[in-house]
């Protein structure tokens, strides 16, 4: 049996067909201005018996695809478990909201958190911030690494941030040094979500942000213990949707 599951985010979709509860294809694409354009195109081609929908638009796939659906915190549970089968603590930050997700010993939620209603400690706020010190997205964790100096960022607002990043290239500060700074006070932000759910080992960090190599080391320093990361840190929402429609 074939089942799909479909992870629609803000930013970006993803697609996971599993074959018997083994993945046998991925597929992404940018979220777009027409999300359920963009599904049915990644869709194109695909066979499946069963799909279930998770993420941001998942009401907007329900109606135009008639699919039954599953929340993102339940999702990304799911899908964390079936990578990590001991993983206590799921951290997700994607392209527009962060949550936090403490898993029970049956594999059930327990406990969550989530910041969806402002950019500040989301994957946008670095992508933003990322452009204004002339770095691409790709190179910013990188660059963040090779910072000498520790430097404390004081505003979390996008906007208000952006301003005082561009004073501080104005007085001459090394881009680097402000590019480390902004990575903490994400990690600032992320630690706060995780404390409230109760942080226990192991610990997965899922969504776009965990391809960022600053940000996976300084949760690591912060924390004290190895942070897990799946190969595909993006998928885990969708694997987690194709696993539930895989149990009917």
């Amino acid at each position: 049996m074939r089942c799909a599951g479909i992870d629609i985010g803000s930013r970006t979709i993803e697609l996971v067909v599993l074959k018997d509860r083994e993945i046998i294809e991925t597929r992404q694409s940018d979220s777009g201005f027409d999300p359920m354009a963009r599904a049915m195109e990644l869709l194109q081609g695909v066979m499946h018996d069963h799909i279930m929908a998770t993420g941001y638009g998942r009401h907007l796939f329900e109606l135009s695809f008639e699919a039954p659906t599953v929340t993102e915190i339940k999702a990304y549970a799911v899908g964390a478990r079936f990578l990590f089968p001991r993983v206590q603590t799921v951290l997700d930050i994607g392209g527009q909201d962060a949550k936090a997700i403490s898993i029970n010993e049956r594999g059930r939620v327990a406990k969550f958190e989530m910041n969806d209603r402002c950019a500040a400690g989301t994957g946008k706020f670095l992508e933003i911030m990322a452009q204004t010190l002339g770095y691409s997205l790709d190179a910013f964790g990188a660059e963040a690494l090779k910072a000498v100096n520790k430097m404390q960022i004081s505003s979390m607002c996008t906007v208000f941030a952006e301003s005082e990043v561009t004073s501080l290239v104005s007085r001459g500060e090394d881009r680097r040094d402000i590019a480390l700074g902004l990575h903490r006070s994400v990690v600032r932000r992320a630690l706060g979500m995780l404390k409230r759910v109760t942080v226990k080992e192991p610990i997965l960090f899922a969504g776009g942000v965990a391809c960022n190599p600053c940000m996976r080391h300084l949760l690591e320093e912060a924390l004290g213990v190895p942070i897990l990361a799946p190969e595909n840190p993006q998928i885990v929402g969708a694997l987690g949707a194709a696993l539930m429609a895989s149990e009917g």
